[in-house]
């Protein structure tokens, strides 16, 4: 377990880490020689294994993981049913009591988790360890609110003399968990969290090539002390993800991934005799505004970091930014310099900023990109692979545009940030809203018109403003929610705010005339 060291929060740019790299010198070594490697098994995953590579060189395996069969994949469904015949009649008490559990389970196990996403996501060590630390928060947070809101048990008025009504929440039954790869620890534990606190059992599915951290996840939940059959662990791609969400036991499905299997999940389920609920995150374009009223350097770091931090496969990566004419110049260059320092290794060293791109087929879609940028606009920072690393190793891209267009309007998921110039705020946030997505957005300005004209104008759920450690980037538990707008969230809001835990229950009212 980690003590007494800096934890990182996305926002903390300005702390000491020198404590926690040391630390990092010697946990990342032994993570590698303890945890690499291994053959796997798990109850509900009983097909073929098979090699998983790590991303930050293709030579280092990660272990061997079987896979879920269809039949495993109805096993855990039927257990998650069993489990939540205990599970969804459970007291506040008996849930808060676990998340305390879990909580310290998880704050033991941490270095371990944040490892197995470095080296399977190919991210950062700051990334990794702020993601783990985000976890820990959560189990903070979500109790907090359970308990602050008396899980969400409300007195209604009373009609008639001796006659009572009350309002209650209720868990739905069984909840499928399928996880994105890019956070497999903080958002598989952000959406385990909304499912099991609320009284619900839920069926997990890690990212295909994550099964490490979703093995280690679920190792933490053992030492929690679940009744049985609440938690079920299920292993594979997007076959074992569709068996998952369109099994008939299934009451409901939480989803972070990409929009078009979002929008299946919902298809599918919008399909069935009755409405189960849907709670999915799908991505956004998140566009950062910079005018001429900015203070630049802060602005351009802020863009780079947004956009370039986890090689910008964050749903919320600043992916465009629109610069006013006047200062566009002041803001290439000052963004130049800031991304021109960043380094990009592999992320197991200590001053690296970036790591490899998770994929061949995301490699594929950067260069693709880049090409596009030179045929209809200029590449004007970066976009070249660095060939003496192994992996798939790029130069974060800064290319603009002279007008819309497909690197403009479609999330891209990678190091590339398209520029756009534009002549006032107006004419940029009517482009900047004109998109399929609404996650996040952020401005620079000190004019307090332009900051009041983007926070009622602009189409997104998350706004920040003026924010050196990332222009779109950075929710945390309880400080900064995730909440979707348009095509990025189906089925309510995200997670780490007010609103999120009651999106895993349904309301049933009690009116009682006293005998």
């Amino acid at each position: 377990m980690t003590v007494d060291l800096p934890r990182v929060t996305y926002s903390n740019i300005g702390a000491d880490f020198g404590p926690l790299h040391d630390h990092l010198d010697r946990a990342i070594p032994d993570f590698a020689a303890s945890w690499l490697g291994r053959a796997w098994t798990s109850r509900f995953a009983t097909g073929p294994a098979r090699n998983v590579a790590s991303p930050i060189d293709p030579a280092l395996v990660l272990g061997a993981f079987p896979e879920s069969t269809p039949g495993d994949v109805r096993a855990a469904v039927a257990s998650a049913k069993a489990g939540a015949r205990v599970w969804n009649r459970s007291s506040l008490d008996d849930r808060l009591e676990f998340a305390a559990r879990w909580r310290a389970a998880l704050a033991e196990d941490k270095d371990l988790l944040a490892m197995a996403a470095l080296f399977e996501v190919g991210k950062s060590r700051l990334e990794a360890m702020g993601e783990a630390d985000e976890a820990v928060d959560m189990l903070d947070y979500y109790p907090g609110e359970l308990r602050a809101n008396r899980d969400y048990r409300r007195p209604m008025n009373q009609m008639v003399p001796g006659e009572s009504s009350l309002s209650v929440q209720r868990p739905y039954g069984v909840f499928a968990v399928i996880a994105p790869f890019n956070f497999p620890v903080a958002l598989s534990v952000g959406m385990l969290c909304g499912a099991l606190l609320t009284g619900n059992a839920v069926v997990y599915k890690p990212s295909p090539d994550c099964a490490l951290t979703g093995l280690l996840l679920a190792e933490t939940l053992r030492k929690a002390g679940l009744p049985e059959g609440v938690f079920n662990l299920v292993l594979g791609g997007a076959a074992v993800g569709e068996a998952l969400a369109t099994d008939e036991g299934i009451d409901g499905v939480v989803f972070t991934g990409s929009h078009k299997t979002g929008m299946a999940i919902f298809r599918h389920m919008a399909g069935r005799p009755w409405m189960r609920p849907v709670i999915a995150e799908m991505g956004g374009k998140n566009p950062a505004y910079v005018t001429r009223n900015a203070d630049i350097a802060r602005a351009a770091a802020g863009v780079a970091r947004s956009a370039f931090g986890l090689q910008g496969q964050k749903c919320s990566a600043c992916s465009v930014v629109y610069v006013d004419s006047a200062v566009r110049d002041q803001f290439v260059a000052a963004f130049k310099e800031f991304a021109g320092k960043l380094v990009v290794a592999d992320p197991r060293g200590r001053e690296v900023f970036m790591g490899p791109l998770y994929s061949d087929a995301t490699a594929r879609r950067f260069e693709a990109s880049v090409a596009q940028a030179r045929a209809e606009g200029k590449v004007l920072f970066g976009g070249d692979r660095i060939e003496e690393l192994a992996g798939n190793y790029y130069r974060p891209a800064l290319v603009e545009m002279d007008g819309p267009s497909s690197l403009t309007r479609d999330e891209l998921f990678m190091p590339f940030v398209v520029l756009r110039a534009v002549d006032g705020l107006e004419a940029a946030l009517a482009e900047g809203n004109a998109v399929s997505y609404g996650l996040s957005a952020g401005i620079y300005t000190n004019d307090e018109d332009e900051l009041r004209q983007f926070l009622e104008g602009a189409e997104a759920g998350v706004l920040y403003a003026n924010r050196a450690s990332g222009a779109t980037t950075g929710a945390w538990p309880g400080g900064q929610p995730f909440c979707g707008w348009k095509g990025t969230g189906v089925g309510g809001k995200g997670g780490l705010g007010i609103w999120y835990l009651p999106q895993f229950m349904h309301e049933q009212s009690h009116t009682i005339m006293a005998i």
